[in-house]
């Protein structure tokens, strides 16, 4: 009974029936105090030790208790009191020592209690090569394995501290020494069967090494390890086949994965993310289907993989069926479901996810941000904001983002320069999207001076590259005060090639102040980026009608007929041909 209400960490219980037994045993006593020890706060760590400091006998679980519960809070000065009162010492006693020094980061001691230790078992091996990898100290780590491995110590439990420590080298990408430390494991094709006094690689070795050369992006490697393996378990096929689907070689993925003898969950939900991910959205429903068990990870890798690949109806078909299966729905299945109706601007739906987020979970910050990001393409920018002021602490750069951003695309461009320069008191960095969304805002209320400035901030101030978004607001901002010269200066001196948001702002701005040559101009780099598009022509032609210039208005209309009679073959050689022809 006393073990049961410890487990549910209900102590209160737990002690009312310790104090009522009538003959306490050592075991009682030790899991009393283990109750108390497992819970944080000082309160319950002195409880701990008063009862320890009261028992009549005590053994070695009890000191190994009450040392692990110092170490834990970083009490290192009474856990070494302890252990030198005990006794008698054990290697858990040791070993709880060296974890609490390495939790505390004291580096240096906990080696020299390892190098102390009497006799040392696995987990003392395991214990300070995981804990110096915790603290930084691969080297040193690495360099406690080598002095041991051929020592008496050196048996096959040695491989769990080997195989901790390649992991802790992949996690860093030092790929070479978890190489280098994986082929010094000795390896027995025969899977080891004989010789089992010294350690030798097992599947959690081959399958530490494969996820090195998987996180490092080196799939070859890492499939010709997988190759070589004489005994594989899951883990082993399922890094495998995430390392493919993560590169988007999901031809590969495929062929692994149907050799694999029992693809788990983990299996078929990889497969379905990796479909979803290159766009084969056919195959990924495919996978779906045919999945023996789905779990809440299958529906919303398959809802998320329909917004972002922008088949909302798709996404909403497969929230309402997995609703109909009695599915319960999760942050990232809400999350989802939201950046559908802000895709769909469906305000009747993101006002239904809204209500049942608020029934069923409680809001995050992706789910907050995904509700601004609804409100306010969806035109309800007050909403968007009462959720931006509610959400106060739990707000991101893209919660900031988001709000700048709707006022930005609404013309609120007062709202979001305010909203921007209170960003920067709070001492919230703003990102590369942030200047796209005041650069707009500056356009839109014909803020030229603001506009440079912050163009210039961007980089000087918080050193961000100016990418051809940031260009196209700029060269916005510059047209739509007429000065289109100054406009087609800053396009010749982009730092990348100016796309059809550039050129489109500047063609816009032609027709409106009547700037015929560069009108051509940007009209031809227009053709050039998306020849089947009649926009430019039609800027062009209504320049040229604007202008009185009937000849050249006339030209263009008939080489536009032309270029619809053609065939689709050819289309942008024709089109160049009418370019040289009409503009020169």
């Amino acid at each position: 009974m006393i073990s049961g209400y410890v487990q549910r960490r209900e102590l209160a219980k737990a002690r009312k029936l310790f104090d009522e037994l009538p003959e306490r045993d050592i075991v009682s006593w030790n899991l009393m105090i283990s109750g108390y020890i497992s819970c944080r706060g000082s309160r319950y760590i002195e409880e701990g030790r008063n009862l320890f400091d009261n028992m009549l006998e005590r053994d070695c679980v009890s000191w190994n208790t009450m040392i692990s519960g110092y170490a834990r809070i970083g009490r290192m000065d009474e856990a070494l009191g302890l252990f030198n009162s005990m006794p008698e010492r054990s290697v858990v006693s040791w070993n709880a020592m060296i974890t609490g020094f390495l939790h505390n980061g004291n580096v240096e001691r906990a080696i020299e209690f390892f190098e102390r230790m009497p006799e040392r078992d696995a987990a003392s091996f395991s214990a300070l090569v995981s804990g110096l990898i915790q603290n930084g100290e691969l080297d040193k780590a690495a360099k406690v394995l080598t002095e041991h491995c051929n020592k008496d110590e050196g048996r096959e439990d040695l491989v769990h501290a080997y195989n901790t420590l390649i992991a802790g080298y992949g996690q860093r990408g030092r790929i070479e020494e978890a190489r280098h430390l994986f082929d010094q494991i000795p390896f027995s094709p025969d899977g080891g069967k004989e010789g089992n006094e010294r350690f030798e690689r097992n599947v959690v070795s081959w399958n530490s090494m494969i996820m090195c050369y998987v996180k490092a992006g080196d799939i070859a490697s890492a499939r010709e390890l997988f190759d070589l393996m004489t005994e594989r378990d899951t883990f082993s096929w399922n890094t495998m086949i995430s390392g493919y689907v993560h590169w988007s070689n999901m031809e590969e993925a495929s062929e692994l994965f149907s050799k694999m003898p029992n693809p788990d969950t983990l299996s078929w939900n990889s497969m379905i993310s990796g479909f979803m991910e290159i766009g084969s959205l056919k195959l990924a429903n495919d996978f779906f289907e045919r999945m023996p068990q789905k779990n809440l990870v299958s529906w919303n890798s398959m809802i998320a993989g329909y917004e972002k690949n922008e088949d909302y109806k798709g996404a909403v078909k497969f929230f309402s069926q997995m609703l109909l299966e009695g599915e319960k729905p999760d942050r990232h299945t809400l999350s989802s479901v939201l950046s559908v109706s802000t895709g769909l601007v469906d305000l009747h739906l993101g006002m239904q996810i809204h209500q049942l987020v608020s029934k069923t979970v409680i809001p995050d910050v992706p789910i907050n941000n995904a509700l601004i990001t609804m409100y306010s393409r969806c035109g309800e920018i007050n909403w968007a904001r009462s959720i931006f002021d509610e959400v106060r602490l739990q707000k991101n750069v893209i919660s900031w983002n988001a709000m700048i951003g709707g006022y930005a695309s609404h013309g609120f461009s007062e709202q979001a320069l305010e909203l921007f320069k209170l960003m920067k008191r709070l001492k919230v960095r703003p990102t590369y999207i942030t200047f796209i969304s005041v650069l707009n805002a500056c356009a839109h209320a014909g803020l030229v001076e603001e506009g440079r400035k912050q163009f210039k901030s961007m980089y000087s101030e918080f050193g961000i590259d100016p990418q051809v978004e940031h260009f196209a607001a700029l060269v916005d901002v510059v047209c739509r005060h007429g000065q289109l010269e100054e406009a087609m200066d800053l396009i010749n001196r982009m730092p990348c090639e100016p796309d059809t948001a550039v050129w489109g702002a500047l063609l816009g701005a032609c027709r409106v102040h009547h700037n015929v040559e560069l009108a051509q101009v940007a009209a031809e780099a227009l053709m050039r980026l998306e020849p089947e598009s009649s926009a430019p022509y039609v800027l062009l032609y209504n320049l040229y009608a604007d202008m009185g210039q009937w000849d050249n208005a006339a030209e263009l209309r008939m080489m536009m007929e032309k270029i619809r009679s053609e065939s689709n073959r050819g289309i942008v050689g024709l089109i160049l041909r009418v370019l040289m022809m009409v503009l020169h």
